[in-house]
């Protein structure tokens, strides 16, 4: 049955690998289940009615993608989408509706995620977001790739400790003598000489590893097995479709539909090119893996989460040998048993409290590096001798972790840049009109928020 529906032998891989792969993406974004309601309580929700709705919301999107796409991509919330509903969208909204409204601000939003996911769905049709990822260049292809695997990388250095935040140059080393930060270099040498022996599962085994020393050194607290699900009912289909709808709001509509659309373009280009998923510059099956992204935002706002995107650490799972979507099914049912096994999720996902306001996650942060490195392969075959392809691709490789953490920020330089050089150096027929149109439109939508 497994085989007939995921077609395992095809793909060139097992039941044994596809789990490893499952079970290594969930690890590596465990972290979801904890930081998306911490940030989201923030605009008011209720911390474990997110928690549950993150939960759900994920497991359906991951089922979906594997029954629709066959692809071991996972879904959840996505990081940059929820800090930009928390802190951006719900102020906006607060600032609009003043305090005699009778729905919450959150409310309002989450009404704009459900209809930017309606939009999508209904581009989903006309496959205006498979023919995006068919006009894009093999160089800005190959470039997406290697920046979110600078991006997942950076990610790793930060919640490792081994860099940190300083004022005069940004970026510094961390303090190595902290035990966290011991605990993310001892995960990351075991990770890294499983993977040179070639060992299967490396990531997945060294995850495991760091997560028992650092409980026998009480780094990673371990807090029990299993607890209570919590109620979902806070956040259940308390979205606001008529706020939404308002003159005043249809800006937050734009802005969701347009992060979304991106942030999924780039990592299905970018986690696809890595995977070998591309086929003669397209991606097989790919208006259904994008009406499954599409639905799952729809579906996490009904529950009572932010836009819920394709993740970038899928590629930690596909790195293991993840090539179906059966290893999907296996991270949904992980982000399923999360409801019960609170606590035990929380010992590997949850971060080490440094005291100053930040969190560092040793166990995680290694996995991240390493698929940074993973996903470098890529830069090779992009063409750096003509300029007119290296620019572009470089501009869109370092603006991903550098300007922010953005995918799209990335996608859009790359795609403004490799409009312009295509064009002052005659060659302007290379460029696909799709291409050019989202390069005007990225252009719009920089003067628009730079110029308020």
């Amino acid at each position: 049955m497994l085989e007939k529906l995921f077609k395992l032998k095809e793909n060139h891989t097992s039941i044994e690998k596809e789990m490893i792969g499952g079970i290594t993406t969930f690890m590596t974004m465990a972290y979801i289940v904890f930081v998306q309601p911490a940030i989201l309580s923030n605009c008011g929700m209720d911390f474990d009615a997110v928690m549950v709705a993150t939960c759900v919301a994920s497991a359906i999107a991951c089922f979906t993608m594997a029954i629709l796409a066959n692809y071991p991509i996972a879904l959840a919330p996505g990081m940059g989408h929820n800090v930009y509903f928390a802190f951006v969208a719900c102020p906006i909204v607060a600032s609009i509706l003043g305090d005699k409204s009778p729905v919450e601000p959150w409310q309002v939003a989450l009404g704009a995620i459900f209809i930017s996911g309606m939009i999508f769905i209904f581009f989903s049709f006309f496959g205006l977001r498979e023919r995006i990822i068919t006009a894009v260049p093999a160089s800005l292809r190959n470039a997406i790739a290697v920046g979110i695997g600078l991006l997942i990388a950076l990610v790793g250095f930060e919640w490792s400790g081994i860099t940190a935040p300083n004022p005069a140059t940004y970026v510094a080393m961390g303090n190595l003598n902290s035990p966290p930060v011991l605990l993310s270099l001892f995960g990351l040498l075991v990770i890294s000489c499983l993977m040179a022996r070639h060992v299967i599962g490396a990531v997945l085994i060294g995850m495991v590893i760091t997560a028992i020393v650092g409980i026998v050194t009480g780094i990673a607290a371990f807090s029990g097995f299993t607890s209570p699900i919590p109620s979902l009912k806070p956040t259940f289909l308390k979205l606001s479709f008529s706020g939404a709808l308002s003159i005043g709001f249809l800006e937050l509509v734009f802005v969701f539909f347009f992060l979304d659309l991106f942030d999924t373009v780039g990592t299905l280009i970018g986690v696809g090119e890595k995977a070998g998923f591309m086929k003669d510059n397209q991606l097989p099956r790919a208006k259904e893996a994008l009406f499954s992204d599409a639905s799952a935002t729809v579906v996490g706002s009904l529950l009572g989460t932010s836009t819920v995107t394709s993740y970038v650490e899928s590629a930690a799972g596909i790195s293991q040998g993840g090539r179906t979507g059966l290893a999907n099914i296996v991270t949904g049912i992980l982000l399923l048993c999360a409801l019960f096994f609170k606590p035990l999720i929380a010992t590997i996902g949850s971060g080490y409290d440094m005291g100053n306001g930040t969190y560092l996650y040793p166990v995680i942060a290694p996995a991240l590096i390493l698929v940074g490195c993973m996903m470098m392969g890529c830069v090779k075959k992009i063409d750096w001798e003509d300029y007119s392809e290296a620019i572009p691709a470089f501009l869109t490789i370092t603006v991903m972790p550098f300007c922010g953490f953005s995918i799209t920020e990335g996608i859009a330089f790359g795609f403004i840049s490799y409009t312009i050089l295509k064009g002052v150096t005659g060659r302007s027929k290379e460029i696909h009109p799709i291409i050019a149109i989202f390069s005007v439109l990225f252009l719009i939508r920089y003067w628009f928020v730079f110029t308020k």
